[in-house]
């Protein structure tokens, strides 16, 4: 309605007034991508009104009167979107606390704090209160996520539908599919419930490392590329490599023609179209490139309506990539492409398109020359094209994809044309540089239909991309300082699995976790200064059987005038004889092929937690920069803070998993092969790994063919025999709401003991 109501004061009056530019404003900050506010944003005079309101907004502190009739902002660069007061009210008109998070360890407190309150009852509130916290985020983030798939992504250019209903991503740079990746943090889910398709389970992360990280642990690094120079301060300032411009095999014979810009995409796509057209009538092969899927097929819809003959490559046509583009240099031949268009292939021109004079332009035209506008030559080269014809439809975000597309042509001293055909409605120009360019062309006196080609506009464009690069690169290296705090920890623990992986067995581990992990029990339950009737023997003893499910620590009677040093060494007999014991009963050769296993993935499955749990602390931490601190080091204390953690928790789990273990040995277990395979390693619910608890016969004796019994030995529960049983529930992860309904994270409910 807005932009209805601009366009009716456009026709009437010729201009527009203050309270248009208003109401201007508030369009540009709800609906940045509207079609027909594009255009009216390329009218003289118009951006320059909007930018203005906007700073007197701003300097009163106005800005939150302009978003009160809208339902949500949206932030194109920061690629954002946020609801207003307005939105949430439509959203939730019953429940306007749906959108109020609160702060759920102070309600904690205050519940358990509470002396009027039971401990039953403080237990229900507690869970509740996790109930409603846990309901209320998840509502949230699903409205968000889903806000931002209709707002920010577009069918055809961020992504595509597949035959068979799969949503897929499309590369930015490439214009290639990409089948294998899925949006993170339920984004993907909410393009599929967007398109009305089947909603995939979301995908769980089990590792991850930045390109910057991968390529920097190589030994060596180098490479080659045709446009490697506009990013030579980044690759020095990430890889610390110099970058070094070859001269060409042949002088380049390519002639890159002044961009051409025009007011409107309609515009800028007729030219196009009539531009192919008299090249191809010429008979001179075209390869049209675009950034997305969307434009390439509207492209060729308007080639096939004049009747034009063409290949159409894009994310759809993939498998098709290499033969369409080896034929892209045929006489007359028409190919529209995105940018993924000839990398890896080269465009052999047919004889007959090269008739340009070598001596002359051999002469004259080289890669550092700078033809003048009134050049004999350039007019030559302009009337006389030959060679391969590229025509780019957008300028990308970086100067090196355009330079990609350019380098399609002109390979090898052959001739060739490149140019870029621009409209103020495109991306680019939208975002970055507009309003300049069209202050440009108004003082040259463009009016609709009419095209500006001149180098001082084409400068603008490129300080424009600059200014875009610039601010990818900080993005980037954004990315890179938190994943190098990940980086160390991900060698730490990489170096452990590795260590494992190339031993023969984990003993030397497990015994040093054993000792680790029974003077840590020591440490927190004991006071070496206090007398030792008031340790704190109960929290022992339940932290002592646990963590190795067995029963034994000191009489009471005898507690009074126990020793730290003999209770130490105690417990380590205790533990150390019922490993022995369960080693002597399967065998040493079984027994230690099973603890290695178990060692190996009680790591991978720590770590993919630890990703997750980094991951929701990398989502908030941005907040903590509204009281003054810097985000990046509160996320290194807490990073460091949760990787100690992660460390004890692979111990204490990896021993848990070991001692509560039963290993049932079938008859051919025992032949001498002893297939790994064919052990049954069986562990209780709690450990959560997929296995379902069996007791052993009461028989077994050390050096016989027999099960494992007891609880590590020292446990005096239950004797009859059982059959493994199947697990019948899908796994619960450590972060993932408890199945009993509480709302609490698994790991702090049911699985607190796991």
């Amino acid at each position: 309605k807005v932009v209805a109501g601009a366009e009716q004061v456009s026709k009437e009056s010729g201009e527009y007034d203050y309270d248009t530019g208003i109401a201007l404003l508030k369009a540009t900050r709800g609906a940045p991508t509207n079609r027909r506010l594009a255009k009216i944003l390329q009218e003289e005079g118009v951006k320059r009104l909007i930018n203005r309101i906007e700073a007197d907004y701003m300097r009163d502190k106005r800005l939150n009167e302009i978003d009160e009739d809208l339902y949500f902002i949206v932030d194109e660069k920061a690629n954002t979107i946020d609801l207003t007061e307005k939105g949430r009210d439509l959203l939730s008109p019953n429940e306007q606390a749906l959108f109020v998070l609160p702060d759920i360890s102070i309600e904690v407190d205050v519940i358990r704090n509470d002396p009027d309150l039971s401990a039953e009852d403080k237990v229900r509130q507690e869970e509740e209160a996790h109930r409603t916290y846990a309901e209320k985020s998840q509502a949230v983030h699903n409205i968000n996520q889903l806000m931002k798939a209709y707002t920010l992504f577009e069918k055809d250019v961020q992504y595509l539908v597949s035959e068979d209903g799969r949503v897929i991503i499309v590369d930015e740079a490439t214009g290639r599919p990409q089948p294998g990746r899925r949006f993170a943090d339920g984004l993907h889910q909410a393009l599929e419930a967007k398109e009305g398709v089947k909603l995939q389970d979301e995908t769980r992360t089990v590792a991850t490392i930045t390109v910057q990280n991968l390529f920097r642990m190589y030994h060596k690094l180098a490479g080659m590329t045709g446009t490697a120079e506009t990013e030579a301060s980044e690759l020095w300032a990430i890889y610390k490599l110099d970058v070094a411009v070859i001269p060409t095999n042949r002088p380049i014979r390519r002639f890159d023609q002044e961009d051409q810009i025009f007011r409107t995409k309609r515009e800028k796509y007729n030219a196009i179209i009539e531009e192919i057209s008299r090249l191809h009538q010429l008979g001179l092969p075209v390869l049209v490139g675009t950034i997305s899927v969307e434009v390439s097929e509207l492209l060729s819809r308007m080639l096939s309506r004049r009747g034009i003959k063409h290949q159409l490559l894009n994310a759809r046509h993939h498998d098709k990539e290499a033969q369409i583009v080896a034929g892209a240099g045929q006489v007359g031949a028409v190919t529209i492409a995105t940018n993924m268009a000839g990398r890896g292939t080269d465009i052999k021109l047919a004889p007959e398109v090269v008739h340009l004079d070598r001596q002359t332009v051999e002469s004259t035209l080289t890669l550092s020359d700078k033809l003048p506008s009134g050049s004999g030559l350039r007019q030559y080269l302009q009337e006389n094209p030959s060679g391969l014809q590229v025509i780019g439809t957008e300028r990308h975000e970086a100067r090196r994809i355009d330079r990609q597309l350019r380098g399609r042509s002109g390979r090898q001293g052959d001739p060739g044309s490149s140019r870029f055909y621009l409209s103020l409605e495109d991306d680019l120009m939208r975002l970055f540089g507009s309003e300049r360019i069209a202050a440009v062309m108004d003082k040259l006196g463009a009016e609709e239909g009419e095209v500006i080609e001149a180098g001082m506009v084409t400068r603008s464009i490129e300080r424009a991309q600059k200014k875009v690069e610039a601010r990818n690169f900080e993005m980037r290296k954004h990315v890179l300082d938190y994943d190098d705090v990940m980086n160390q920890q991900r060698q730490v623990i990489y170096n452990r699995r590795r260590d494992l992986l190339e031993q023969q067995s984990a003993h030397e581990q497990v015994a040093d976790m054993i000792e680790e992990s029974v003077n840590d029990i020591v440490a927190s339950h004991v006071n070496a200064e206090g007398p030792a009737d008031e340790w704190d023997w109960e929290g022992l003893q339940t932290e002592f059987g646990s963590t190795f499910f067995l029963a034994g620590t000191v009489p009471e009677d005898e507690r009074a005038h126990a020793r730290v040093e003999a209770l130490r060494e105690q417990l380590l007999a205790t533990v150390r004889e019922a490993y022995q014991r369960r080693i002597d009963v399967v065998g040493e050769e079984l027994f230690r092929e099973v603890e290695k296993s178990i060692a190996l993935h009680t790591i991978d499955t720590c770590w993919q937690e630890h990703l997750h749990e980094i991951d929701e602390l990398k989502d908030g931490i941005g907040f903590v920069g509204v009281g003054g601190k810097n985000p990046l080091i509160e996320y290194k204390r807490g990073a460091y803070d949760m990787f100690e953690s992660l460390i004890a928790r692979i111990a204490q789990e990896t021993l848990r998993n070991l001692f509560q273990m039963r290993i049932d040995i079938s008859p051919e277990a025992l032949e001498p092969a002893r297939q790994p395979s064919r052990i049954n390693a069986v562990h209780r619910d709690a450990t959560n790994m997929g296995f379902r608890g069996v007791e052993p016969t009461p028989t077994g004796v050390p050096g016989q063919p027999s099960q494992l019994r007891g609880s590590g030995g020292g446990s005096n529960e239950g004797r009859a025999v059982r059959q493994p049983v199947v697990r019948e529930q899908p796994k619960v992860g450590r972060n993932a709401p408890c199945p009993c309904g509480s709302g609490k994270k698994y790991k702090r409910c049911c699985g607190v003991n796991a």
